[in-house]
């Protein structure tokens, strides 16, 4: 997920997607305790979208109170 994708979505599109990836992580996170996940970067990968997401959210917040 790049951030030029990003920049385009709503705050509550933001804030969704950012729920799904925490529970997607939370999930791999599972898998990989168990040993039956098989590739443990896929959890890097979505905490950095969720950083992503969570830039995205507050840079379109700090622009509405600004603007």
């Amino acid at each position: 997920m790049k951030y030029s994708d990003i920049s385009g979505l709503s705050e509550k599109e933001l804030n969704k997607k950012a729920t799904e990836l925490r529970k997607e992580i939370f999930e791999a996170k599972m898998k990989n305790s168990l040993g039956q996940l098989a590739n443990p970067m896929t959890i890097r990968a979505s905490r950095r979208d969720v950083a992503r997401l969570k830039t995205a959210a507050a840079a379109k917040k700090a622009k509405a109170v600004k603007g």
